[in-house]
């Protein structure tokens, strides 16, 4: 049974930081669409896990539409709020509830009321809104910012992240009731170098969405090609596959798609250590142990203001080093965007008035 999961409006879309399609032909693929089928028919809140670009919102729209609810499937990303506008955006609020604040106004839960409600990044919620939403869940409603009333809620949770929630609950940055709380049916959804069976089948598949518009209805991968795509890591996943694969079509001859056109997944081995955990950083014992002498030598001098010069040293190093982008700044650190934002204003790298959210489209869109 081969199955493929895209966007309704995949075909007329961009390229975006998201994956637009999920292929179920490797056998763990297979085995993982089953449970999420089954998983589809109960009430059960969701955790969906995974690396970043893996498809988790397409699973989580799987479960929306084999669930049999009529209401909608709404999509939220936490990371893409300021902290001052969680509560209204997730809650609702009455209208005077905040400066600016003009008329009432429904939040996300509200809105799904019915059917299904994706929360993306899970893990990048403030401390103080992961009390609230636990609230929600256990009370099954909602009141608004500035009200009284509570609203009765019939919402379906999925959550999703790709950071190790119960790393972040031993760190004491995520709440562990709130962790058990959402994580009822847990879905891992594996990255696409352990599925080798669904890489061909989705760079075909994005052969057709992209190869007519570049004029280029009939275009196939050579033997070559294919050999390549499945031994390359993929540590981009399936945002990474469309775009080599666009990219390919792109600079390709005669409608074939050889490993030339291919660009650094013809390069496997230089590109991707297939060894290398990305879930983790393992920091050699080595570097570990000349990093805690320094500590003790500044220690034994008295140097002033100690923890702030080396808490700035490291804000700045893991900035410069992921090119100024904070969601790789974050991640490398381990910690929510919310938080390094913070540390980067206290820090003199971001002005008080720099947006919210900082998203490098391109950068992302490559893992």
């Amino acid at each position: 049974m081969d199955k493929l999961l895209t966007y309704p409006d995949a075909p007329g879309s961009s390229l975006s930081i998201r994956a637009k399609a999920l292929s179920f032909h490797d056998a763990k693929s297979l085995a993982l669409l089953e449970r999420v089928e089954r998983l589809a028919r109960t009430d059960a809140t969701v955790l969906v896990i995974g690396e970043t670009g893996t498809g988790k919102e397409l699973i989580a729209r799987h479960l929306h539409q084999e669930s049999g609810r009529k209401g909608p499937f709404l999509a939220v990303n936490c990371g893409a709020f300021s902290e001052s506008l969680i509560d209204a955006e997730l809650f609702g609020h009455e209208a005077g509830a905040y400066t600016g604040a003009t008329q009432a106004r429904p939040g996300w839960f509200e809105a799904a009321n019915g059917g299904t409600l994706f929360l993306d990044e899970m893990g990048d919620l403030p401390m103080a809104q992961q009390v609230k939403l636990l609230r929600v869940l256990q009370e099954r409603h909602v009141t608004r910012l500035g009200s009284r009333r509570a609203v009765p809620l019939d919402v379906r949770l999925v959550a999703a992240t790709n950071i190790d929630l119960r790393k972040a609950v031993e760190a004491q940055r995520f709440r562990a009731d709130l962790y058990f709380r959402i994580s009822v049916a847990t879905v891992e959804l594996p990255p696409l170098r352990e599925r080798p069976g669904d890489i061909v089948p989705l760079a075909q598949h994005f052969i057709a969405v992209y190869g007519p518009r570049l004029g280029l209805g009939d275009a196939t991968l050579d033997v070559d090609a294919v050999d390549a795509l499945e031994a390359y890591g993929w540590p981009g996943n399936i945002r990474e596959l469309e775009n080599v694969v666009h990219c390919a079509l792109i600079v390709c001859r005669d409608g074939v798609i050889r490993v030339s056109d291919l660009g650094s997944a013809a390069h496997p081995i230089e590109s991707y250590d297939p060894g290398r955990d990305t879930r983790a950083v393992r920091d050699p014992p080595r570097l570990q142990a000349q990093l805690q002498a320094l500590l003790r030598r500044l220690l034994v001098d008295a140097t002033p203001n100690l923890y702030e010069t080396v808490e700035a040293l490291l804000v700045r190093e893991a900035y410069a080093h992921c090119s100024n982008n904070q969601v790789h700044s974050a991640r490398a650190l381990g910690l929510t965007r919310n938080t390094l934002r913070t540390l980067l204003k206290r820090h003199g790298l971001l002005s008080e008035g720099a947006p919210d959210v900082l998203l490098d489209w391109a950068e992302e869109a490559t893992g």
